[in-house]
């Protein structure tokens, strides 16, 4: 096997024998194979698009299927057999259609490749197919793929996202179909997929949009919530993960069945949405990020259902307490594929739960764009009394590399008189600090999740606006970790937008070629993290 995609790959350079995620050479070749096949489908759905034929049908399949290959997703062989096999039905069918009309459909590669019929020689064929299966490509040019690539997978996670809760948008999977058809295409110099690149931020920028208009019209808008780290004596239910939809499910589902519903992970900031905490037995979070799982869950009382990405192989302890859906798979583990939640719910009920309160301190979260933005007089007028020097967006993946303690050095050392902005899971380095405020104005605002990367988007244009400068002239520095493809979708973001002097760590991608740095450098002036006090200096002077 070869995987670089995550930021904690072995060695920096790649994992060669087994994932440092836990990912097996086995699922990392079907893994392989399922991209295969999917760019094969793309390579055909843009076809068909082309002559007028409607491929929508296969717009949810391919952002679901890409999902499942994203890093702590899916873990199970037997699903991704299942998925290679519907990618290559949907492929002829459109072929079917296309020859129907007269179009001759040429084939060769991944638009002819037919799956084997046993798990080993799929694993195989996966094998022929991976990262490295062209040893003539240009590191660069597979470099420009990679990211192109990576940022197609986390795009594909946030439609996914969008598409549960009944949310879509056409241009988004069309471009991940053309995207990933143009990584086929050996006429395509570093010119043209730097181009790609920044249109999948473009992209990208479509999904989040779309994903924040699905949650917040369909829950409301996030409000300022106080959340209790603590628990209530009695049965409890753990949902970690991302998705809004099973979290509401699970809590309709134990509606008087005397079970307490805690959120884990990037659940966190579900508690701001006012159609979710009007449940009263949604009561608090539980734990930190998704790298302590394996003993916070191991101390849950309690049933446990991972609804998105972050699961890690479960341990002896919780094996029996914990569950999946969605594209979530571990091999042994029970996975709930209908959202009947019913067997989560009688874990719980057989399980002794908390045997007595314990009500712990509290954080805030909820300070999404309209919370923000609904202040936004006093933010301003706080600025230009010199009260505010200076806002940090530090934000990102979390995640058991060393050097990852550098962001709560940030935090802890930045001025009192600046403010924090952060969002997903990093905040779990130091969401639970109290930093006082600014005028009433908190010096830490919780945006919301990795998914909620539209609302610090807004949040920056619309204070640039106020101000009448650019967002590369505001007093705002972006200091960001990332870990998995969702992270290097939402950095495309920002360098489609054009912002600039972003830092970024704990360690740079592997699959970034020097070559291909030196561009981003020079264009965007991208940066790797130092140490707290030395970057501080340098953006503060």
């Amino acid at each position: 096997m070869f995987c670089f995609q995550c930021e904690q790959t072995a060695s920096g350079t790649g994992c060669t024998k087994f994932g440092v995620c836990g990912k097996s050479p086995e699922v990392a070749a079907l893994q392989d194979l399922l991209i295969y096949a999917l760019k094969g489908l793309s390579k055909v759905a843009v076809e068909a698009r082309m002559r007028g034929i409607d491929a929508r049908e296969v717009n949810r399949f391919t952002c679901e299927a890409t999902f499942a290959t994203l890093t702590n997703v899916n873990f199970d062989p037997e699903r991704f057999v299942e998925l290679i096999g519907v990618a290559v039905d949907h492929r002829e069918e459109l072929v079917k259609r296309m020859e129907e009309g007269g179009v001759i459909v040429k084939r060769e590669g991944p638009t002819a490749f037919i799956p084997e019929a046993t798990v080993e020689r799929l694993i195989r064929q996966g094998e022929k197919v991976g990262v490295k299966s062209n040893p003539a490509l240009h590191p660069d040019i597979l470099s420009l793929r990679q990211i192109l690539t990576y940022g197609i997978k986390g795009t594909a996670a946030y439609a996914d996202h969008a598409y549960v809760l009944g949310y879509e948008n056409d241009e988004i999977p069309e471009f991940i179909h053309e995207g990933l058809a143009a990584t086929l295409d050996d006429s395509l110099g570093a010119e043209e997929l730097t181009a790609l690149v920044l249109r999948c931020g473009e992209a990208n920028l479509k999904a989040m949009e779309l994903l924040d208009r699905a949650n917040t019209e369909t829950y409301g808008q996030p409000a300022p919530t106080e959340v209790p780290l603590g628990h209530r004596k009695g049965k409890a239910i753990l949902v970690s993960g991302h998705d809004l939809r099973d979290l509401e499910l699970v809590l309709k589902q134990t509606q008087g069945r005397g079970i307490h519903v805690y959120t884990h992970g990037e659940m966190l900031p579900t508690h701001g949405y006012p159609r979710l905490k009007a449940y009263p037995h949604f009561y608090g979070h539980y734990g930190t990020a998704w790298q302590n799982q394996i003993r916070e869950f191991a101390e849950f009382p309690g049933a446990i259902l991972m609804t998105t990405n972050c699961i890690q192989k479960p341990s002896d302890s919780y094996r029996d307490n914990i569950f999946t859906t969605g594209m979530v798979g571990w091999p042994g583990v029970r996975h709930i594929s209908d959202k009947d939640f019913t067997p989560v719910v009688e874990k719980a009920l057989e399980m002794p739960g908390f045997t007595e309160d314990d009500l712990g301190k509290t954080v805030m979260v909820g300070f999404a764009r309209n919370a923000v933005l609904g202040v936004a007089d006093k933010v301003i007028e706080a600025v230009k009394a010199g009260k505010i020097r200076h806002f940090f967006l530090v934000g990102g993946c979390d995640g058991a590399k060393a050097g990852r303690n550098y962001y709560t050095e940030f935090v802890e050392k930045a001025p009192r008189d600046t403010v924090v902005l952060t969002l997903a899971c990093g905040k779990f380095r130091f969401f639970d600090r109290e930093l006082g405020d600014i005028g009433g104005i908190p010096r830490l605002l919780d945006v919301g999740q990795c998914n909620d990367a539209y609302s610090a988007v807004q949040i920056a244009l619309a204070l640039s606006e106020a101000f009448g400068v650019g967002v590369n002239e505001l007093p705002l520095s972006l200091v960001l970790s990332w870990y998995e493809q969702k992270a290097v979708a939402i950095l495309l973001t920002l360098l489609h937008l054009g912002i600039r002097d972003i830092r970024l760590g704990p360690s740079l991608p592997a699959f970034i070629t020097p070559n291909v740095l030196k561009v981003l450098v020079e264009k965007f002036n991208i940066m790797p993290i130092t140490t707290p006090e030395a970057d501080l200096k340098a953006i503060l002077g």
